[in-house]
């Protein structure tokens, strides 16, 4: 008998739940919750802040959907790719802040330009 084939009883299967990694990131949720909430809190000070946030979050949520679903991009081919709930949670982190620096600027909570 040869060796290329070697004897396996009946129970023994190859361990397989070792080798499987998941290929999806959740990186991402706990920097957007962080970066909300140093933009609200931020936007005592200036307005403009929590803005330049969500515009910046939206960015990034954007690049993270493409990663997800544009295969003319290069990151498309990537063995590990952001989960759908941290594009989801991106995406919401920026209306959060987009939301909150245009309620800031509605009922005057912090000036437009930060003062010295």
């Amino acid at each position: 008998m040869s060796d290329a084939y070697p004897y396996r009883t009946r129970g023994s299967r190859p361990n397989r739940s070792a080798e499987t990694v998941s290929n999806r990131s959740h990186a991402a949720i706990p920097v957007v919750i962080v970066a909300v909430a140093v933009g609200l809190y931020l936007g005592r000070f200036t307005v403009l802040f929590p803005g330049l946030l969500g515009l910046m979050l939206l960015t990034v949520g954007g690049s993270f959907l493409s990663t997800r679903l544009n295969p003319l991009s290069p990151h498309f081919y990537l063995t590990r790719k952001p989960s759908w709930s941290s594009v989801g949670i991106v995406f919401l982190g920026s209306l959060a802040l987009l939301v909150g620096a245009y309620a800031m600027w509605l009922h005057h909570w912090g000036p437009l330009v930060p003062t010295l």
